[in-house]
């Protein structure tokens, strides 16, 4: 079970919380037209990091505000929270998110195999 502290009801069972996906991310505009290609790139190109991660969540059971968390995907344990207008302040949190490629732009694609010469 996770315990997550809220920064304004404090610490809750993960029960009461709805996941976001990662933080600090370049979403798309929702008035610009995407091309299939990009959209697909902005939902299916994750991380899936093994290590620290920067997440968004909700406290959806409580006073339904978002906020970002820093945590340890390996062990769960949670090193930060701050609220989304903000960026981390910790050291390991700054170090994460200067590391976060989906904050900038996708990765460069790797050619096919039948596009190779």
């Amino acid at each position: 079970m996770l315990h997550i502290e809220c920064p304004w009801c404090g610490f809750r069972d993960d029960a009461e919380f709805h996941y976001g996906g990662e933080a600090h991310i370049t979403r798309p505009d929702p008035s610009t037209t995407l091309t299939d290609e990009k959209f697909s790139e902005y939902l299916f190109s994750k991380t899936n990091t093994k290590g620290l991660l920067l997440e968004r969540w909700c406290h959806r059971s409580g006073c339904r505000r978002w906020f970002n968390v820093l945590r340890n995907t390996i062990t769960n344990e949670i090193l930060e929270v701050y609220p989304v207008t903000e960026k981390p302040s910790s050291k390991q949190g700054k170090e994460t998110y200067e590391r976060n490629w989906r904050r900038k732009s996708p990765p460069k694609k790797t050619p096919k195999t039948d596009e190779v010469k």
